[in-house]
């Protein structure tokens, strides 16, 4: 017979501490204002038609805006934007335009900025949201995309950013 137990969260977290996954900035802009910041929750849902999901913290008030405005970016990392990662973790304290101001930026469809030199980027319109525990998980019909350069991703594995 199984037992079952409580799973504390700081158990929790050093569990999936153990899990790789790529880096990637979320990125979202229009009339309830610009944020980004640094995810490893997400993941392709579909490719017909295509969708990604990210997951967000609940707790931060300012992720409300991805659900404001309706849209958001994907952007994947590589190895050399590991200081972009950094910055737009909050570690650093860094303010919204000063973090944009350290990277390339455009827009492709949904007017979300778009990391000019990103891996890969999924241009998502918002289509759905599920609210679950502490997290909103955003769902995405990617309706720009873009492929950059097969450079080395960046992955995050035992509390630190690695190369692949």
């Amino acid at each position: 017979m199984l037992k079952k137990n409580d799973i504390e969260p700081q158990a929790y977290r050093d569990a999936m501490s153990h899990f790789a996954g790529a880096v990637h900035i979320v990125t979202t802009d229009g009339p309830a204002g610009r944020r980004g910041a640094t995810v490893i929750a997400a993941c392709s849902v579909s490719d017909a038609p295509p969708m990604v999901l990210v997951c967000l913290n609940r707790e931060n008030p300012n992720n409300r805006l991805y659900v404001e405005n309706g849209n958001f970016a994907l952007n994947t990392l590589s190895a050399r934007h590991q200081p972009l990662a950094a910055a737009f973790s909050g570690a650093a304290g860094l303010t919204p335009d000063a973090r944009f101001a350290l990277g390339q930026w455009d827009t492709l469809s949904s007017g979300a900025p778009t990391l000019a030199d990103a891996l890969a980027v999924f241009d998502c319109e918002l289509i759905d949201t599920k609210d679950l525990a502490t997290h909103r998980v955003l769902f995405g019909k990617v309706t720009g995309l873009r492929i950059g350069d097969n450079f080395e991703p960046l992955l995050y594995h035992a509390r630190n950013y690695r190369v692949l």
